[in-house]
């Protein structure tokens, strides 16, 4: 079969399915997916809705369903299915179920190897079991981690089966055509289409693609360890915030920058004293570009960081200044457009005397920072992210950015906040 292009349907707000859904279709969407997510949300509904709408489109249901195989294809079918998803971790008995309520009621089964260990063998395993799909699925979970589905899996499994293979996850514009070219039958498509803009216009991109055509839109890509600075310089702290669920706020210091200025850099930690700026200006010659000079100045009243820090600092590629304690010289400082963020400004400074140490842990704004985490500020403040966590973090940030700029079109095409994402309807139930 020829490459077709899956929309996935992965939102909770069943008001927003069909327009988004037109949109996709208009820009040349194949098929479309009720997302699980989507089915959690409006249940077998949603299915009969998309069908109704697009009755010369085939219709999935991705009930990733692990259990009572039949029953649920069942539910499915008769809502409109077309395709019903099975986990490829379900036991053998399962998949023949869905299979054989597939035949009964006119409906294919694909089956999904998500987390599946050896997907190779096991897709040759549910393949002679009749299933007419198998998918290679990179969750989200591990998609923030920065992995898309690998090509070389995907290449194997063509190899080893006789039925059409789809690829999900991670899959954007930009690399839709890797996997067209690796044997792909199918490419399905979510946050990709879901998150832009223009729906109808993220579609045609990701059908160029699909067609061999070079397109980079970078709508929902996945950044790596080594694009992290290019990743967080992306989004804004309060993204952040909501991506690492409130933790990481460093709290108590002031934003010395212009106006939608934003810091970005690996910290290189300070300990000093009281109006002590002899370790933080020595830690300017240890520094390496982009790094973001951290400080724990104690509870002091004399500023450790001045207009003459911060021109050295810029000239070393430093990032920006962050002093749990106090500056000064702050006009001078903000025209040279050097971020600097600390408890408070000061005229008076103190000496050099040497105490404390570089690169070692410290605590400032009621969090732990270590050299080599990362920093984020900008005005509306500042954010720790360990360096572990940072990939993962940076990719669920952007996440949120992707689908803050989708609410917002829609939100200047008439509609309003509350309406868009239904908060009425899931407000606790009492």
């Amino acid at each position: 079969m020829c490459a077709v292009l899956q929309v996935a349907l992965d939102i909770m707000q069943v008001s927003r399915v069909l327009p988004i859904a037109r949109d996709a279709v208009e820009g040349g969407a194949d098929w479309i997916e009720a997302g699980t997510p989507l089915i959690k949300s409006g249940g077998a509904d949603v299915i009969r809705l998309l069908k109704t709408e697009f009755p010369d489109k085939k219709i999935i249901a991705d009930m990733k369903t692990m259990d009572v195989g039949a029953f649920e294809v069942e539910i499915a079918a008769k809502a409109g299915a077309d395709i019903v998803t099975v986990m490829g971790l379900a036991d053998n008995s399962t998949v023949i179920e869905a299979v054989s309520a597939g035949r009964k009621y006119g409906t294919e089964i694909m089956v999904d190897m998500i987390n599946v260990q050896d997907k190779v063998k096991r897709s040759k395993e549910v393949s002679d079991l009749g299933v007419a799909y198998i998918c290679l699925h990179m969750g989200i979970d591990t998609q923030m981690k920065g992995e898309a589905p690998p090509l070389k899996i995907l290449e194997n499994i063509v190899k080893e089966v006789d039925i059409p293979v789809a690829v999900a996850g991670g899959i954007t514009a930009e690399n839709a055509g890797d996997y067209v070219k690796s044997g792909a039958s199918v490419v399905i498509v979510g946050g990709g289409i879901l998150k832009a803009k223009d729906v109808k216009a993220a579609t045609v991109s990701v059908k160029k693609s699909m067609d061999g055509i070079e397109v980079d839109t970078q709508l929902a890509k996945k950044y790596t360890e080594d694009e992290l600075f290019e990743a967080f310089s992306r989004v804004s702290t309060c993204n952040i915030s909501d991506a690492y669920h409130k933790k990481g706020i460093i709290l108590g210091l002031t934003p010395y920058i212009k106006d939608g200025e934003r810091m970005v850099g690996r910290a290189l930690t300070v300990q000093t004293a009281n109006g002590d700026w002899a370790k933080p200006v020595e830690a300017i010659d240890r520094a390496k570009p982009g790094d973001v000079i951290v400080v724990d100045a104690g509870e002091g009243w004399m500023a450790v960081w001045g207009e003459l820090a911060s021109t050295s600092a810029m000239i070393a590629g430093c990032s920006g200044i962050v002093i749990n304690g106090n500056i000064r010289d702050i006009d001078d400082i903000r025209k040279m457009g050097f971020p600097a963020f600390a408890r408070t400004a000061v005229p008076c400074a103190g000496e050099p005397k040497g105490y404390g140490g570089i690169g070692i842990e410290i605590s400032i704004g009621g969090q732990w920072v270590r050299t080599g985490d990362w920093i984020i500020g900008d005005e509306s403040g500042l954010i720790v992210v360990p360096k572990e966590e940072a990939v993962e973090i940076a990719n669920r940030a952007l996440d949120v950015h992707e689908h803050e700029n989708r609410t917002r079109e829609e939100i200047r095409k008439g509609s309003t906040l509350s309406k868009v994402n239904e908060i009425s309807k899931w407000e606790p139930v009492k």
